[in-house]
């Protein structure tokens, strides 16, 4: 029993190793696309896919798991369902990189406190989750925050919408594709990397390539851009196999909390009253999704007339 016990806090502590070290690494990454500002976006995310499909694939080829990968592609719905999410990933990176290196950093760290709440809501419309009181007052208060943002500028946030909602779905179709972290990977990076080669040879062409022009600093952030990009994925999939999901949302809000730090503190983006108030909104809604999967806040759970106990929870 003992044993049992020692091996389940090693297995907990390897888990949330794993678990934070990919969320720190998801909210560092802007110094690293910023430290590339001299190359456009389609070209650092033309890269960033096409290392990262090298970098998985020597991974595959070491681990010695072709039996994984045949099974996988011999799937037509594997096939399709990767393909929608290399679109929504793909769309994810290069908007997330476009908006550090145009300084919307603060406005990108608003769409991943976002996500989860966005995670929920397509939860209940497209595997009919249900939703309980206190999450769904969770969603409404981080929409006031959104709006009341949208008011104050007069101009949607966007870019924290489309994250939110663009790596929302993408955790959608992993979550119903039949296939782990590293292949589900695999198969969307090489899906989309020959219309990534196809436009750096078109640049390379024109004449208009970073990539043999470039300081040799920026030549290797290209080339290892797979790496950051595809080890927290497969750091974050290790992590969440080991430790209990509750935990897991804890410790995601690690990454969009470094990202805000690194936006005001480092990059001096702007953080107004309004910013202020909309991040307040949200947060509060994060606390109140979090507390809402406590025994005591279930048990203080208004009754809603017609449902049941158990359809209550």
């Amino acid at each position: 029993m003992k044993e049992q016990k020692r091996d389940l806090r090693s297995e907990r502590a390897i888990g949330v190793s794993y678990t934070l070290g990919a969320f720190t690494l998801w909210g560092f990454l802007p110094l690293y696309w910023k430290a590339l500002k001299q190359v456009s976006s389609p070209q650092i995310l033309a890269h960033r896919i096409l290392w990262a499909f090298v970098f998985v694939l020597v991974l595959v080829l070491i681990r010695r798991r072709w039996h994984d990968i045949r099974r996988s592609i011999s799937s037509k719905r594997n096939w399709v369902t990767c393909s929608a999410s290399a679109f929504f990933i793909g769309i994810n990176w290069f908007i997330y990189v476009w908006a550090v290196n145009a300084d919307h950093v603060v406005e990108t760290s608003m769409g991943y406190f976002i996500n989860p709440l966005i995670s929920v809501l397509l939860g209940i419309l497209f595997l009919k989750e249900r939703l309980g009181f206190w999450q769904g007052a969770s969603v409404l208060l981080a929409l006031s925050g959104v709006f009341y943002m949208t008011f104050m500028y007069g101009q949607f946030p966007w870019i924290a919408i489309s994250l939110a909602t663009c790596f929302g779905t993408y955790g959608l179709l992993r979550k119903v594709a039949g296939v782990d972290s590293v292949t589900g990977l695999l198969l969307e990076t090489a899906i989309l990397s020959p219309i990534v080669v196809t436009y750096l040879v078109i640049q390379a062409v024109l004449g208009k390539s970073a990539f043999g022009t470039a300081s040799v600093p920026v030549h290797l952030l290209l080339i290892f851009s797979g790496v950051v990009t595809a080890l927290p994925i497969i750091w974050f999939a290790h992590g969440t196999r080991r430790i209990p999901l509750s935990m897991v949302g804890f410790i995601q809000y690690v990454a969009p909390s470094l990202q805000l730090v690194i936006a005001v503190l480092i990059f001096r983006e702007p953080f107004t009253r309004t910013h202020l108030v909309s991040f307040s909104l949200i947060w509060g809604a994060l606390l109140l999704f979090t507390l809402s999967h406590t025994s005591w806040m279930k048990r203080i759970e208004p009754r809603i007339p017609g449902k049941t106990v158990n359809e209550r929870r």
